[in-house]
C-alpha cells in the first residue's frame, strides 16, 4: 500500500541509484521506500536537485511544499501521465458554458451541505442542542437550486458555512478553543488555525488523487479557474471537509489530545507547532485509511478511495455517461 511521507525537519532529499533518502543536517540518513510512496509533504527547509526531481517524475511521485507558517505554497506535479485531451476539452466546455458549470457547482455545494448536516446530526444525537442550526442550514440549502450564477451560489455556501461554524463551540465546549468567527490568513485563534491547517492538507490530498485520473486540476467549477494554479481540488474538498477535517478537529478537542501549548503566536496569528502538526497528520492518515461500507459498490471503502471515486464520477458526468451525484456519508 502506498504511503504519504511527511518531512518536518531541515535537510536534503537525495537520490542514490534507485533509492532516495532524507539526509538531516547532522548527516543522519533516513531512506524512503520509493516503491511504496505516493507523495512527499515538505514542511522544513529541504533542498532537492534536478536529478532527484526527474527520478520522482518517472516514479509519478508528487511533492507538496508548505511555507514557514505551514500554508500550502505549491506542488511539484509530474508530467500529467493520465491526462487526455478529450477530457480536458470537456472540462473546458463545462466551465465555459454557464449552465453546465452551474449544474456542477450546485452539486458541490449540495454535497457540502448534506455532509455538514450529517456531522451536526451526529452530535445532535449525542446530546448537543443543534436543532436551530440544522434548521437554518436546511433553509439555506433550499435556495441552492434557485441561484442563477456562481457568485450568488458561493454566497449561499458561505452562509451555510457561517451557520455551521457558529455551533463549533457547542460541539467542542473548550474555553481554550473559542471559535468567534472564521479567519484565515492569518488565523486569529487556535480553532481557526486547526481548520486552516486541516483544509490545506485536504486540498493537497485531493490534488494527489486528481493526478491519478484523467482530470485537469486547473479547471474547477465552483471555484473560479483564474490565476490560481489549481481549483478542481478545492471544489471536491468542499464535500469532504466536514467528514474528514472537522471530525478530526472535534475528536482532538473533545478528547483533549491537543492543547493550547501546541500553538505559536506569529504576526498576530496563531499557528500549529510541530507537535500539533504531527498529531493532526497522524489522525488525518488514520481517517483516510478508515473504511466504511459503501452500499453502492457493496464493500468496505477507505476515505481516500472515496475521494478517487468522486473524481471518477465527475469524469462520467463530463463525458455525459452518468449525472454526477456527490458523496454523502450514510451514517
Amino acid at each position: 500500500m502506498s504511503e504519504s511521507i511527511y518531512l518536518f525537519t531541515n535537510g536534503a532529499v537525495k537520490r542514490k541509484d534507485n533509492t532516495i533518502f532524507f539526509e538531516l543536517e547532522d548527516g543522519t540518513k533516513k531512506f524512503i521506500p520509493i516503491e511504496n510512496t505516493r507523495e512527499l509533504h515538505i514542511f522544513g527547509e529541504v533542498s532537492l536537485n534536478k536529478d532527484l526531481l526527474e527520478y520522482l517524475s518517472r516514479k509519478e511521485i508528487i511533492i507538496h511544499f508548505y511555507n514557514y507558517y505551514r500554508y500550502y505554497v505549491g506542488s511539484f506535479y509530474p508530467k500529467e501521465h493520465y491526462n487526455a485531451g478529450y477530457m480536458t476539452v470537456q472540462q473546458a466546455v463545462h466551465y465555459i458554458d454557464d449552465q453546465k458549470r452551474l449544474v456542477l457547482a450546485r452539486k458541490f455545494v449540495q454535497g457540502a451541505h448534506l455532509n455538514i448536516r450529517k456531522v451536526l446530526s451526529y452530535y445532535f444525537h449525542r446530546g448537543v442542542n443543534l436543532d436551530f442550526t440544522i434548521q437554518k442550514i436546511d433553509q439555506l440549502a433550499m435556495l441552492i437550486q434557485e441561484q442563477p450564477n456562481i457568485e450568488k451560489l458561493m454566497a449561499i455556501e458561505g452562509n451555510i458555512r457561517d451557520a455551521y461554524y457558529s455551533c463549533f463551540d457547542q460541539i467542542t465546549q473548550n474555553d481554550d478553543f473559542i471559535f468567534v468567527s472564521r479567519s484565515k490568513r492569518p488565523p486569529e485563534n487556535r480553532i481557526n488555525a486547526l481548520i486552516s491547517f486541516g483544509n490545506s492538507m485536504l486540498y493537497t490530498i485531493v490534488l494527489s488523487e486528481i493526478y491519478k485520473t484523467h482530470l485537469d486540476p486547473r479547471i474547477g467549477f465552483l471555484h473560479t479557474s483564474n490565476f490560481r494554479r489549481f481549483s478542481l481540488n478545492l471544489d471536491v474538498a468542499e464535500i469532504f471537509k466536514p467528514i474528514i477535517v472537522d471530525r478530526i478537529i472535534f475528536g482532538l478537542l473533545n478528547k483533549q489530545m491537543i492543547q493550547k501549548n501546541d500553538f505559536d503566536d506569529h504576526l498576530n496569528g496563531l499557528y500549529l507547532k510541530e507537535s500539533g502538526r504531527k498529531l493532526f497528520i497522524q489522525k488525518l492518515e488514520e481517517r483516510l485509511k478508515t473504511t466504511i461500507l459503501h452500499h453502492k459498490v457493496g464493500r468496505e471503502t477507505s476515505y481516500r478511495r472515496l475521494i478517487r471515486m468522486e473524481l471518477y464520477k465527475i469524469e462520467k458526468h463530463l463525458l455525459g455517461e452518468e449525472e454526477y451525484v456527490p458523496f454523502v456519508l450514510e451514517w
